[in-house]
């Protein structure tokens, strides 16, 4: 049996697929390659993992959105359970380009949702964001809060998200869990990423773009920590108990935050980059930009609770494993 995983050359979808491999476990990888970042980054990923784990990880370059390419894809696979990251990303383009986000995260969705449900998997886990918090004031978040007020249209999205697997959890009983993704870096992040573009700039000597004057906080969460909390709820589906779980369902459907559970200042950040890459950054203070939040913070109780879930990454550890990664890479 196998484990389906989309948006596997995504900076997530890869890590968690080569945690899978490494533990044996067979993996179908799913991604549209798309150019909303460079594509030779996600073929890098790719490659990667199949020069290591060439028996046990098939890709396949597939749309999800696409519902008859999608059932093309996994026609004749035995497909034991599906790890769903596969999403278009990113608060800002969302402004710029809504129809992608909402193929992507809302049909695409569906989609994934009417496979897992036909196929009768064991387990669906999905990713949701902390961006579905939007302006709420009550720090930390916590699963419990009310998520009605979103401010960007890729945190709507993923709010829509959470609605449709609790539908398709009450109807079909298709056990499924959301996490909310809290910032996660690491090497092999994404471009978009205040890590990669702030150890980028202060490199080659640009001024770094620091909204609302730095005044900003984030759950920065390394990705070996998020690894560790996808798989953890992979391999523990919600029991179809009648039981309130985590976010409130009764039926098989939790939804989790997953996160450092420890906000840190942006300057804060800026400085442990400015040590491990030896130079001083040039800051340009920018005012607050439209769809962002000023500060996220992961009330991780119930994850930690349910699934043993403890992150264990600071910054000051984490933030220069990325920059060394990022210089070998990029021949920095």
């Amino acid at each position: 049996m196998t484990i389906l995983v989309t948006g596997v050359a995504g900076f997530i979808g890869m890590h968690v697929a080569d945690a899978l491999l490494k533990a044996g476990r067979a993996v179908i990888g799913l991604d549209n390659m798309n150019d909303y970042y460079t594509v030779r980054l996600k073929q890098d990923r790719i490659a990667r993992l199949q020069a290591e784990y060439n028996g046990l990880f098939s890709f396949m370059e597939c749309d999800f959105a696409d519902n008859a390419a999608l059932l093309a894809a996994v026609e004749g696979h035995a497909i034991e359970s599906i790890i769903h990251l596969g999403a278009q990303a990113g608060v800002r383009y969302s402004l710029e380009n809504p129809h992608a986000y909402v193929q992507s995260n809302l049909v695409g969705h569906v989609n994934m949702l009417e496979l897992s449900r036909h196929r009768q998997v064991r387990h669906m886990v999905y990713a949701s964001s902390s961006s579905v918090y939007g302006g709420n004031d009550s720090l930390p978040f916590r699963v419990e809060d009310r998520a009605d007020h979103p401010v960007s249209l890729y945190a709507a999205t993923k709010k829509a998200d959470e609605l449709m697997s609790e539908t398709y959890a009450h109807l079909y009983r298709t056990p499924q869990t959301g996490l909310r993704f809290f910032t996660v870096y690491g090497p092999w992040g994404r471009p978009d990423m205040a890590m990669w573009i702030f150890t980028k700039k202060i490199l080659a000597g640009d001024p770094i773009p620091v909204f609302n004057h730095g005044k900003m906080q984030r759950d920065f969460t390394y990705i070996d920590d998020i690894v560790a909390g996808v798989i953890a709820a992979h391999d523990n589906p919600p029991p179809d108990d009648g039981a309130e779980k985590a976010g409130g369902s009764r039926s098989p459907h939790r939804v989790y935050n997953i996160g450092n559970h420890k906000p840190e200042e942006l300057m804060r950040l800026i400085q442990i980059l400015e040590d491990a890459c030896g130079k001083k950054a040039v800051i340009d203070l920018q005012p607050m930009q439209p769809g962002d939040v000023h500060a996220t913070y992961a009330d991780i109780s119930a994850i930690s609770n349910d699934l043993g879930f403890h992150p264990a990454t600071a910054l000051e550890v984490g933030a220069p494993k990325f920059v060394s990664w990022y210089r070998q890479y990029t021949n920095g």
